[in-house]
């Protein structure tokens, strides 16, 4: 989920939301509904400013990240 990718990767790095939101100028509270996976469908112009603000190649968003999640075996 696109949510989860951002959350790990602005934690990594020590931002906020709160500087996330003034790096991109998307609201903390709609950057907080993209990362718990509340926005479904963001846009991609959004996704694009998210991830250029975080260092992030775009190409990140085909990777196969959710497969992880469901390591409960």
């Amino acid at each position: 989920m696109i949510g989860e990718i951002i959350r790990k990767k602005r934690k990594e790095r020590g931002i906020s939301l709160s500087e996330l939101s003034r790096m991109t100028g998307v609201s903390k509270s709609y950057l907080s509904y993209i990362e718990r996976g509340m926005k479904k469908n963001p846009s991609i112009e959004v996704i694009k400013r998210i991830f250029h603000s975080l260092n992030l190649p775009i190409t990140m968003l085909s990777q196969d990240e959710p497969q992880k999640r469901h390591h409960t075996n």
